[in-house]
């Protein structure tokens, strides 16, 4: 019986005795075997037998063959390797040929792999990007891997502005990641949202959720066209990004909306406000992570469904909508979660963790909330989900559209920070008397801005934007 046990036995034996026991199987299975389990190979290894291994008809065979290859400390036959890369039809195994090359770190190696960047294949062109970095300060292979940062396929843009341009590109910010600036802290602003963030400094947000209001849904929203719409969602979203600090999160909550039809004689029409928006988010940088679906009850949304009831027709089939969408975005980074994470303090780890009950699927079923004064307002139990697992305590949460400010009284409960913007003098209004009526933690008033006063304490409480104590 074939163990790993044993084969480690036979290769400190002998590399023949390895050779012999591959040359005694008959089944595919037990020569993969035997090739995945050999593990560091000695200096003093024969590898003849892998070699006529790379003529084997099974590709698993092949590739294995090629990575024990590639594990010789640079002492691998090249040009065994390049006559197979240039037979084989197996993306695995020319991939795993690529990287074998790469790790040998040969000088005489560079040519070689910089020809591999010609491939039709993504994957073999990412490979040979990675074996051509080892090459430090080397000008003739940078200009080469420069020229990629236009390369039609993502992967390999996402390598090449990783290690040329992200450093370049990255603007400096004296503001350590896991603060923001005094004079957002717990503010309201009544202004178009554009106008507001012109005067907000980059990175300042750590979580931003929203609902956009809804394309001519509603009395408040009245735009020329659905195009227009969208541009404009678009410019508030990309200012968002530049204020939202470095990989940090976007929750947007959207849905499909029905414009009535104006008489019998006209039909009405639909808006996949979600699916038009995605696009504008991800030509602006940022990246596309979950879709979360808003369950509500069927008996909170409009019926459209009575009229097929009574007449059972093909084609007029229209569902009652009980979902909405929470799309989830973060802003671009080469960094990993892990970097966000370790920039906050032990205790403030600690004490931001989800506590038990938390949701484990992406299907969120929540009653929707009901105001006299606002007319599509957050439930504060969707705001403490999302506030909860996509920030920290002591984070600046931001709302480009504030409406009844749910979700700033639902920071400030759960011990975060708020910045709101509201064009609705009304709805401002109506935050006031919310949030002042609420009962804080801390010390730190609530302040309600227009504009110029917005503008006139950013200049009066920031000298050089510089974070205040």
């Amino acid at each position: 019986m074939l163990t790993k046990q044993h084969i480690t036995y036979l290769k400190q034996r002998g590399d023949m005795d390895i050779s012999a026991l591959i040359s005694s199987q008959r089944d595919v299975k037990s020569i993969n075997f035997i090739l995945e389990s050999l593990g560091y190979l000695p200096e003093n290894f024969n590898p003849d037998f892998l070699y006529q291994l790379l003529k084997h008809k099974n590709p698993q065979v092949r590739l294995n063959a090629v990575k024990n290859i590639g594990k010789l400390n640079g002492k691998s036959d090249t040009e065994s390797l390049l006559e197979l890369y240039r037979n084989e039809m197996d993306t695995s195994v020319r991939r795993e040929i690529v990287s074998a090359v790469g790790r040998q770190k040969k000088q005489n190696n560079k040519s070689l792999l910089i020809s591999f960047l010609q491939d039709n294949d993504p994957k073999i062109v990412c490979q040979a990007i990675r074996g051509l970095l080892v090459f430090e300060n080397d000008k003739k292979i940078e200009s080469h891997l420069r020229q990629f940062i236009n390369h039609p396929n993502e992967m390999v843009r996402t390598i090449i502005y990783k290690e040329y341009f992200s450093k370049e590109a990255k603007k400096q910010t004296s503001l350590p990641h896991t603060e923001t600036y005094d004079f957002l802290k717990n503010v309201v602003v009544n202004a178009d949202v554009l106008e507001a963030l012109r005067v907000v400094p980059n990175e300042s947000v750590h979580l931003t959720f929203t609902s956009p209001p809804y394309y001519n849904a509603r009395d408040y929203s009245i735009y020329p066209s659905y195009q227009a719409y969208l541009e404009f969602l678009e410019k508030v979203f990309k200012e968002t990004y530049r204020i939202t600090k470095e990989g940090r999160f976007l929750i947007v909550n959207t849905s499909p909306i029905i414009i009535p039809r104006i008489s019998r004689a006209h039909s009405s029409k639909r808006y996949g406000i979600p699916f038009d928006l995605h696009p504008h988010l991800i030509k602006n940088g940022w990246e596309f992570i979950d879709d979360i679906v808003w369950l509500k009850p069927e008996a909170s949304v409009k019926n459209r469904i009575g009229g097929f009831m009574q007449h059972r027709k093909p084609l007029g089939y229209k569902p009652n909508s009980v979902t909405e969408y929470l799309m989830v975005y973060r802003k671009s980074t080469e960094k990993l979660l892990d970097w966000n994470i370790r920039s906050y303090d032990h205790e403030t780890v600690k004490k931001s963790k989800v506590t038990d009950g938390y949701e484990i699927t992406n299907v969120w079923k929540i009653d929707p909330c009901f105001d006299k004064v606002h007319s599509a307002v957050f439930p504060v139990e969707l705001c403490k989900r999302v506030i909860q697992y996509y920030s920290y305590k002591g984070d600046l949460i931001f709302d480009p559209f504030a409406g009844s400010g749910t979700v700033g009284r639902t920071a400030k409960l759960l011990n975060r920070l708020f910045f709101l913007t509201e064009k609705e003098p009304k709805y401002f209004e109506y935050m006031k008397s919310k949030i002042k009526s609420q009962n804080f933690s801390d010390k730190r008033e609530p302040r309600f801005f227009n504009l110029e006063r917005f503008k006139e304490e950013i200049k009066s409480t920031a000298t050089g934007l510089r974070p205040l104590a």
